[in-house]
C-alpha cells in the first residue's frame, strides 16, 4: 500500500513568501499563506487529476507548490492549458521537486 498523502496547510517558511490575500469560502480557517501539496502519496494512476482539483481552487494571482518525486514538465504543460500560469522551481532534486505555481489572469 502507498504512503498516507500530505497536504499542508501552508508551505515551510524556507519555502515560499505569501500568498496576494483576498477571497474566502466562509470556512473562517484561511490564511494568507500559499497551499503546499505533496503529490508524492498519491497514485501515479490519479495523481494528475489530484493536481488539477487542487489548481482549479486557486484563483488568479494566487499560487499552490506542488511536490513532486521527478521534474513534473508534462503536468505543467497540462496546467498551462487549463490556465495561464508562471512557475518557478523551488528545489529541484534529487528526491524532490517544489515548484511554485502562480495561476495568471486570463
Amino acid at each position: 500500500m502507498s504512503e498516507p498523502v500530505e497536504i499542508l496547510r501552508s508551505a515551510p517558511a524556507d519555502a515560499v513568501g505569501t500568498a496576494p490575500s483576498g477571497g474566502s469560502c466562509g470556512c473562517g480557517e484561511h490564511a494568507d499563506e500559499i497551499p503546499v501539496l505533496d503529490v508524492r502519496g498519491i497514485p501515479h494512476a490519479v495523481r494528475h487529476g489530484a493536481v488539477f482539483g487542487a489548481f482549479d481552487q486557486v484563483r488568479p494571482g494566487a499560487s499552490l507548490v506542488i511536490i513532486a518525486p521527478h521534474a513534473p514538465m508534462p503536468l505543467l504543460a497540462q496546467l498551462s492549458k487549463r490556465a495561464p500560469i508562471e512557475t518557478e522551481f523551488l528545489t529541484e532534486g534529487p528526491l524532490e521537486w517544489r515548484v511554485l505555481i502562480t495561476r495568471l489572469a486570463a
